[in-house]
C-alpha cells in the first residue's frame, strides 16, 4: 500500500522514536509499504516518521541510481535494505559535501556536509544482527534518513544564511501549499493526492 509522505511542519517528523521490540505481522506490514511508497515516489530513502509512524525504522533502496554507482566502481549491497533499531557507532573524520532532497520536502535540493563513511549496527528485516561499514551514497543515505529517526530534517544542517532562504518556501510548505507526484499529508493533516 502506497502510504501519503508527511510534509515539512508536520509533527511526526520531529516526534521522539521508538524501538522495535519484536517480529510482529504488523511491522513487516509496515516495511513493506514503506519499500512501496518510497519506490512509488522515486525516493533513495524513507523513514517511518515521514509516514507518520514513531518505529525506529528506515528503507534504502539504490537501485535507481546502482549503474551510476557502478561506473564509479562503487558496490553496493543486496537492495532494498532495512533498518531496524539503527545505531550509527563510529563515523570519519573526513566529510564530503553533496546535494540533498527530501521526500517531505519535495523541490528542495541543498548541499549537505556529511562523514564520507560510518559503520551502522542494526536488525535487518529478519531480525538478524547487522554490522556494515557504509561508504560514500550509501553512508549519506543512510545518515540522512537516520537522522529522521532524531527528528532532524536536512535543512537543519544548513547555514542561517541558507535556511533564511528557504523560509518563505518551507512556510508555504507547512501551510499546505505543496504538491508532488506522490501522495503528501500537509501540517494539518490533509491528503493532497500526487499530481500526475
Amino acid at each position: 500500500m502506497i502510504l501519503p509522505i508527511y510534509v515539512f511542519g508536520h509533527d511526526a517528523l520531529r516526534r521522539e522514536t521508538e524501538p522495535v521490540t519484536e517480529n510482529t505481522e504488523a511491522v513487516q506490514t509496515l516495511i513493506s509499504n514503506m519499500i512501496e511508497t518510497m519506490r512509488a515516489a522515486n525516493g533513495l530513502g524513507l523513514a517511518a516518521p515521514q509516514v507518520g509512524r514513531t518505529e525506529r525504522i528506515f528503507v534504502v533502496d539504490l537501485l535507481p541510481i546502482a549503474s551510476d554507482l557502478q561506473k564509479e566502481g562503487l558496490d553496493i549491497p543486496e537492495q532494498p535494505m532495512v533498518f531496524i533499531n539503527p545505531k550509527i557507532t563510529w563515523e570519519s573524520d573526513s566529510t564530503g559535501k553533496f546535494e540533498e532532497g527530501c521526500l517531505s520536502i519535495p523541490d528542495v535540493r541543498e548541499p549537505v556536509r556529511r562523514p564520507e563513511r560510518v559503520q551502522v549496527e542494526y536488525l535487518d528485516r529478519n531480525f538478524e544482527e547487522q554490522s556494515y561499514e557504509m561508504t560514500d551514497m550509501l553512508a549519506r543515505v543512510v545518515q540522512h534518513e537516520y537522522d529522521h529517526l532524531e527528528g532532524v530534517l536536512f535543512t537543519d544542517h544548513l547555514s542561517a544564511f541558507r535556511r533564511r532562504l528557504l523560509r518563505r518556501t518551507l512556510r508555504q510548505m507547512a501551510k499546505g501549499d505543496v504538491s508532488a507526484e506522490y501522495p503528501l499529508r500537509t501540517a494539518d493533516g490533509d491528503t493532497i493526492p500526487a499530481v500526475a
